[in-house]
């Protein structure tokens, strides 16, 4: 299905503040320009030449380049909304994208927050509370526990549940905050070192444990829903090609050599999921998956990194649908009318260095060029010249690959990585292709331990 709604039915919306930066909140403005509603760029001074700063109608600069005191500065974001005389906020993905304090201010101050009500976002972003939520909903979730207020309480649920387990920032996200533990010896340097990391990126370094499914598939569901009580998913993507730190580096959708029988079961799952917690506005629900057994592992409200795939193979604009079910629209299709149509594969365009365990780069780009022809999306924010600052995540554009057929998507995708340039910075264009080149990859035969083995048989070969 192809769904073509070029403007908004009502006038809600005249004005969308981007509380983001880089290539989705380029993403962002594009589509509500296309909606024909006006838009507010911020930025710090690290920022001021980006693109998503260029495009917007107009922009304003909340603080200097770190991240606390600009892009996470809620006072500042919140007076510049007013003063523009903004009608609603957007917060893309990372940042204040899941901040349920930020969704609640937004709507104390008659701004609309595009994205779920602040009460589901404490629910489903709190991972521990989420997990009780949807076990309670009948949702199969991994052994686990609550909250954990010592390390000494970790080691007795460690001990109940039995090792390897893996310890996990009730924040988190990205990877960060999450060690595998596999005895005890390991448990308390790996809780203090996950839950500090967890403290630095999102200011809460509190805890949970789950047993560890070895080498898992990491699947997930995209969904959507309206005030309406409609809600409706828009088919899986596979996430499990992922850096030793548990970041997705290639995604695709549909999963491949996934049984029909686990499909369904993935989609029913996540579609009764969102609606167990009323769910509005898009979501991803995300599952481990081992043989035909999936569990639950969290929901993600907000937009994702990879949802350019889904886009690609069902022909929704996900960021319209966002824009048009926080103005009050309800969804202009059920399940049936949505069908997955070919193969996409998007590849992260990281500024690190494989060779250093993935390191971030900073610097000058000193040339940029990106690939084209048929079938080929580029989502970037850069451009030959660009300061690539430390501050920030390392993600420089996603490449994103569409053809009728996988084996077509992976050959598309190999030539547009072959065309891209990205020079003046390390970057993981190379180990993009390698993956693509090999036996199992081609093959669809891959879970989340497969790029570290990868790793590791590469650097034993050198």
């Amino acid at each position: 299905m192809n769904t073509v709604r070029p403007s908004l039915k009502s006038n809600v919306f005249k004005k969308v503040l981007i509380a983001n930066r880089g290539e989705i909140a380029l993403r962002i403005n594009r589509a509500c320009q296309e909606l024909g509603v006006s838009t507010v760029a911020i930025f710090s001074e690290a920022d001021r030449q980006s693109q998503h700063v260029r495009q917007a109608n107009e922009k304003f600069c909340v603080g200097p380049g770190q991240v606390a005191r600009s892009y996470l500065n809620i006072p500042n974001i919140i007076s510049t909304a007013l003063i523009t005389g903004a009608d609603a906020i957007h917060p893309g993905y990372g940042f204040l994208a899941e901040n349920a304090r930020f969704a609640q201010i937004c709507a104390d101050h008659g701004l609309t927050f595009i994205g779920p009500t602040p009460e589901v976002i404490a629910t489903m972003g709190d991972k521990a509370t989420a997990k009780r939520v949807m076990h309670d909903a009948g949702v199969p979730t991994t052994p686990g526990t609550g909250i954990l207020l010592s390390v000494d309480e970790a080691r007795s649920a460690a001990k109940r549940i039995g090792y390897p387990i893996l310890l996990k920032a009730t924040a988190g996200g990205g990877g960060k905050g999450m060690r595998e533990v596999r005895s005890a010896a390991e448990l308390e340097n790996a809780f203090s070192a996950a839950s500090a990391e967890a403290e630095a990126n999102f200011k809460d370094g509190r805890m949970y444990l789950e047993k560890l499914i070895e080498r898992p598939r990491h699947i997930e569901v995209q969904v959507l829903g309206d005030a309406f009580g409609n809600v409706v998913h828009l088919g899986e993507r596979d996430c499990s090609v992922q850096k030793p730190s548990h970041q997705k580096l290639i995604e695709e959708a549909p999963a491949p050599n996934l049984p029909q029988g686990t499909r369904r079961k993935l989609h029913d799952t996540a579609v009764r999921a969102a609606a167990a917690v009323g769910y509005t506005n898009a979501g991803t629900l995300e599952f481990l998956v081992s043989g035909n057994e999936l569990y639950f592992m969290e929901m993600n409200t907000r937009i994702q990194v990879e949802h350019p795939v889904t886009e690609m193979v069902y022909g929704i604009d996900l960021v319209k649908e966002q824009i048009r079910i926080a103005a009050g629209e309800a969804l202009g299709y059920v399940q049936r009318d949505l069908t997955c149509r070919g193969h996409a594969i998007e590849c992260r365009i990281n500024a690190e260095d494989p060779e250093h365990q993935f390191a971030p780069a900073a610097g000058t780009l000193s040339s940029v060029v990106f690939p084209g022809g048929p079938g080929i999306r580029v989502d970037t924010h850069i451009f030959a010249g660009a300061q690539i600052p430390p501050f920030y995540d390392s993600m420089l554009a996603k490449v994103v690959a569409f053809a009728e057929t996988r084996e077509g998507a992976i050959a598309r995708m190999e030539r547009a990585l072959r065309e891209t340039m990205v020079e003046g910075v390390a970057t993981t264009i190379g180990q993009c292709l390698a993956i693509l080149g090999t036996k199992d990859f081609r093959a669809g035969k891959y879970d989340i331990g497969f790029l570290p083995s990868l790793l590791r048989e590469t650097a034993g070969a050198k």
